[in-house]
């Protein structure tokens, strides 16, 4: 029934500083804007969509404090990440946790400065995904 992720929707208050934000943290400008509405970005190794909308726009209210699912996204060194995210101004939400006895997966989580909950995580199943969809093209 689940097929994949389609996209990942995140609310901000401040929509514009939230998308300049993200453009920092992804390293470039969303390409879909809908002015004071919502922002769109293409991210990763597939293009995943992550939407950021104006809490303004929720048909419920948003709780104050972050929690909900953590969405984890690979990233090739989670201590750097973790560190590159609390520079730009994120709060640390979990420290850096080395997972699974060994395995290679480790994870952090961070609070966007716009309460939401953004995972980061080392994960050696991505790698050998991506490894695998390499050797078929």
């Amino acid at each position: 029934m689940l097929r994949g992720m389609a996209t990942l929707n995140l609310w901000a208050d401040d929509l514009e500083a939230a998308s300049a934000w993200y453009t920092a943290v992804l390293g470039r400008e969303p390409y879909y804007v809908v002015p004071g509405g919502y922002v769109e970005f293409r991210v990763g190794d597939h293009e995943h969509e992550l939407g950021i909308i104006a809490r303004s726009y929720s048909p419920h209210p948003q709780p104050d404090a972050p929690g909900g699912a953590v969405v984890n996204w690979h990233v090739g060194d989670v201590r750097s990440s973790f560190a590159r995210l609390l520079e730009l101004g994120a709060t640390e939400y979990e420290g850096v946790v080395e997972r699974g006895n060994g395995e290679g997966f480790v994870t952090a989580a961070v609070v966007d400065p716009f309460g939401n909950v953004l995972g980061i995580m080392e994960n050696p199943h991505y790698v050998r995904m991506l490894t695998r969809a390499d050797d078929v093209r």
